[in-house]
Parts: C-alpha cells; structure tokens; sequence
C-alpha cells in the first residue's frame, strides 16, 4: 500500500529567508552526541504536542537549575568537552578486540560522565529522564583497578597476574643488561680515557681523527648514527648481552598477547555494558544540545512557548533574532510586535519601510523555534503547531532558468497550493507585485478569498489596500508614521545626507501592527515619506486626488 507524499515542515528556502537557520546554526553543542541529534532533530508536528511540552518543561528545569549558574554550566561544559564519540567501538565491542585509544575513550567517557551525573544530582536531585544518566561505576571500575578515576588508560598488571609477571621479567632483564652495559662502558672508559654518556653512547667529532679512528678499531663499539659534525657509537652487545635480549625480544611478544587478552576480556565487559553506555551517549546528547539551547536563550532574550491544541497564533511583543542582531551591530533597538493570528487571511498593508515583511520573518521564526523545541525571541508566545510552513518574500527571479520574477512568483505559489494542507502557515509577501497593478490587485483578491476558505492560517502583505476589504480578511496597518513628530523628523532631516536621511526615517517608523476595520482607516505612509524626502508639494498633492 503506498504512502501519500508529504512535504517537510518547510524548505529550507524557508529556514534561511526568515533567519531560522541563522539561529539554528548558532545553537553549538560540545559533543558529538549533541551534534549528531542536531543533525537529525526533527520538527515536532501535530499530534506531538505532549511530547512537546514535556521537552519544554524539562528544558525549563535544566535553564533554571544548571544554566542559571555560571560556575555550574563551567564545571559542566568542561566535562562535555572531554567526550569522544565511542558509539561504533561500543557496537563493535563484542565482536572485536577494542584498540587501546577505543579503550581510553570509553574509560574517559565513564569518568567524565560521572562527574557530570554527580554534578547533576547535586543540582537537580533526581534529573528529568532525557537527560538521566545510567549508574556506570561497574563498568568503570574494572577498566581502572586503581580507583584513581583518572582520565587516562593503560594496560595496568593488575588485569592480568601472568601479564604482571611478564612484565617483572622484564623489568628485571632490562636491568641485568644496563648492568653488563655498564660493566663495559667503566672498562672502555678506563682503558681509553673517554667519556660515554649514560645511554652508552660515544659521541666522536669528524674533526678529531685519532679518537674517530680507536672507536672504529674498538670491537665492543658499533656506529649506530653520524651527521656533518660527529659520529655516534654505542656498546655492541656482546654473546651474553645478546642472550638476554633475545629473552628480552620473547617477553615483548609475550607481554604483546597478554596484552591483546586483557583488551579482549575489557571489550567482553564493554558489550555488557552496552545498553548502558548507548543510553548514556543518547542523554548525554539531549542534554548538551538543549544546554546549547538554554544558553542561546538566555543571552537573547528568549522565552519558553505555550503549545496550545489549536492552530492558532498568539505573539506578544515578539523579535526576529536575525534582524535584532543586525540592528545591535548598528547600534539601533528593536521595536517587538505583537499579532493574534488563527485559520483565515490576514492581511498586513502600509508603505515600504514599514516593516512589513519583518514581521512575517518574525512570526514565522517564532514558529519554526517552536517546533524545534526552542525558547522564542517574544515576551509572550502561545500557539499550535503546523503542519507545514512556507514563506515567499522578495524577489524570486530565477536567472538561469529564463524566468522572470512574476513567473517564479507564480511557480512558488503553484508549490504552496500544492503542499498546503490543514495547519499550515502561509506567508506571502507583496503578491503579484511583478505586474502592472490592475492585474496585481486582482490576482491579489483572489487569493485572499481563496486562502480564506482553507484550515490555513495565512498573511498577506499588500500595497493593494482595497484588496484587503472583506468579511472574509482581517486586516492589520503597520503603525508607521502616524504617531511621528512630523516637525521634529523635518528638522532632522535638514541637515541629514541621503543615507542618514533613511536611517532617520527608520527611527521614527512604528513597526507595531493595529487591526484596521475599513480601508478608509488606512494612514497613507507612502505620500508621507515621499514630501518627507523631498518630492515637490504639488506632486503629493495631485496624488492625493487619486487616492481610492
């Protein structure tokens, strides 16, 4: 039985243009758990609302008990700092013998997460179960028999008693040679009055030839090295130097296998372990990406969302982030806006500058953040989730393929028709304005009453004002300049070049939206910027006859 497509929650055309992936990619986990799940998260979708809301609120504990505080979110992100990705060598673990560096990283990852599981039950008692992490002392202990808990790993003897004798043999051996090295480097020393340095090591100038000419004549020296200025020799093992390190030679090899044993048997107790230590890998991810989170939030200003069952929209002072941080790096506010949307079309008018295209960047981000499970840049948010989300705003000419902007307009709007279906979340800015303006407002009318008769919430912005009227459309008039000190910015400007002129202009717009029932209601912005920036008099005036 096949399956019907259904598009993802929205392209990432959508993402990019409303500045989602522009926060998105600023949430930096410290692990590659927490990047990994980032890779992969997937938007929660309706339906997912409980499970939504309990990583909402489990979030909120882990922001107010671990990222409230400085020293604790240092102390944890040391600790996440530490881990390496042991998933593969966990799986592996019962079919292979781990290496040594695989062994390490499971034990560093055992004392580093233990830390952070004391950490957190000092902080949050018991820890909500996304982010609870397995008791793993067993394991821990037997791959460090010392008790140290130190982050580092060895083959110690005490895995192995052949493995710890071996290797006193073979400390014994090396002594017994340095002995008989030794014997001989007093003798030659004596008998020829140099010096050898404690490695039994002779080190000959090219330039001294007597002394170069003895050592080569020496039977208990052999040239090992040499370079532009000296010749090195060391002792040559005699037959019973030889000897012993020919036993020297047969314990390495045997210590060698002990050695592959013990890592054999520590794999063995790793895959016994398994459960455990994926478990802990999967915590330890969701907690270090929602840290990224709870971090990202609280230097921005962010709040956590109310999922509600209803496909509805309530923003209460709400910021694009992308756009704030714009603004900051011009040292310019924000001015937060604040909208109540539900299934029908909204229609957003007012002249350019108005911020109108903004605030759908807004309300969509705040929405997409939402479903990622994310805090949003609003004092107040509640609202349901979608099933899909699709912005088209500015200008969609495609170059290439021989299309003008109208034409890709179009094409994207086929796209939206098409994938939408109930709970979506349509934002359409400045439609059919790439034709000439009787067939623009038509085309805008006619989608307006389309969109109206569909479980869509759906906002158009439109210079069409009359476009807008209609039982059918809830229309909403950027503020602007209506409540500008018209004298005051006429000052300013007089003294103002034609880029500061537009930075004036932009302080003193309104950005905040208010409902409007009759066209008629509508303030008239774009006459008023333009005698603002100068057109002549009787130009604004004869426009004004033209006014519908």
């Amino acid at each position: 039985m096949s399956t019907a497509y259904k598009p993802p929650l929205s392209k990432t055309a959508t993402r990019q243009v409303v500045g989602f992936a522009y926060v998105w990619d600023e949430i930096g986990p410290h692990t590659p758990y927490g990047a990994k799940l980032k890779r992969d998260f997937k938007p929660y979708m309706p339906g997912d609302e409980d499970d939504l809301r309990g990583h909402l609120q489990d979030m909120a504990l882990l922001a107010d008990q671990i990222c409230a505080d400085e020293k604790t979110v240092s102390a944890v992100l040391n600790e996440l700092c530490e881990l390496k990705e042991i998933g593969l060598s966990v799986s592996n673990s019962a079919a292979q013998t781990l290496s040594v560096p695989e062994l390490f990283n499971i034990k560093s990852f055992l004392v580093h997460t233990r830390k952070i599981r004391l950490l957190m039950h000092e902080k949050m008692g018991k820890a909500p179960k996304r982010y609870a992490l397995r008791d793993t002392t067993e394991l821990l202990d037997i791959m460090d028999p010392t008790g140290e808990y130190m982050d580092t790993f060895f083959v110690y003897d005490a895995f192995s008693e052949t493995l710890a004798a071996y290797r006193s043999e073979s400390r014994d051996i090396e002594r017994e040679i340095r002995r008989a090295k030794k014997g001989i480097r007093e003798q030659l020393q004596r008998e020829h009055h140099f010096m050898m340095t404690p490695k039994f090591e002779l080190s000959v100038p090219r330039s001294d030839k007597a002394l170069l000419e003895l050592a080569e004549s020496l039977p208990e020296l052999e040239r090992t090295s040499e370079d532009y200025m000296n010749v090195i020799f060391e002792i040559k093992p005699n037959d019973e130097i030889f000897a012993i390190e020919q036993r020297q030679r047969e314990l390495n090899g045997l210590i060698e296998e002990e050695e592959q044993v013990v890592c054999r048997q520590l794999s063995l107790q790793i895959a016994e372990h398994a459960e455990e230590l994926t478990a802990n890998c999967g915590a330890i991810g969701r907690m270090d990406l929602d840290m990224a989170k709870c971090l990202y939030a609280k230097s921005h200003d962010c709040t956590a969302p109310v999922v509600c069952q209803e496909h509805t929209i309530h923003i209460e002072d709400g910021r694009n982030l992308q756009v704030e941080d714009a603004l900051k790096a011009q040292r310019r506010s924000y001015i937060p806006v604040s909208i109540d949307l539900a299934d029908g079309v909204t229609a957003i008018t007012g002249a350019n500058m108005g911020g109108k295209t903004i605030s759908l960047k807004m309300i969509t981000q705040c929405c997409l953040l939402m479903q990622y499970a994310m805090y949003v840049p609003a004092k107040r948010m509640e609202a349901g989730l979608s099933n899909y989300i699709h912005v088209l705003i500015g200008d969609s000419q495609n170059v290439q393929r021989g299309l003008s902007s109208f034409g890709s307009e179009m094409e994207e709007l086929k796209e939206m028709l098409d994938n939408a279906q109930d709970r979506s979340l349509l934002m359409i800015d400045e439609i059919a304005s790439g034709t000439n303006p009787a067939e623009g407002f038509a085309l805008t009318k006619s989608f307006m009453k389309y969109f109206s008769t569909k479980p869509y919430i759906t906002i158009i912005t439109t210079h069409f004002d009359h476009a807008a009227s209609g039982e059918e459309v809830h229309n909403l008039q950027v503020r602007g300049l209506s409540g500008a000190d018209f004298g005051k910015l006429a000052r300013e400007l007089s003294t103002a070049n034609r880029r500061q002129r537009i930075e004036i202009l932009g302080k003193y717009m309104d950005y905040r939206l208010i409902p409007v029932d009759t066209v008629g209601e509508v303030p008239r912005d774009a006459l008023n910027i333009a005698k603002i920036l100068g057109i002549y008099d009787e130009i604004i005036d004869e426009a004004r006859t033209y006014l519908i």
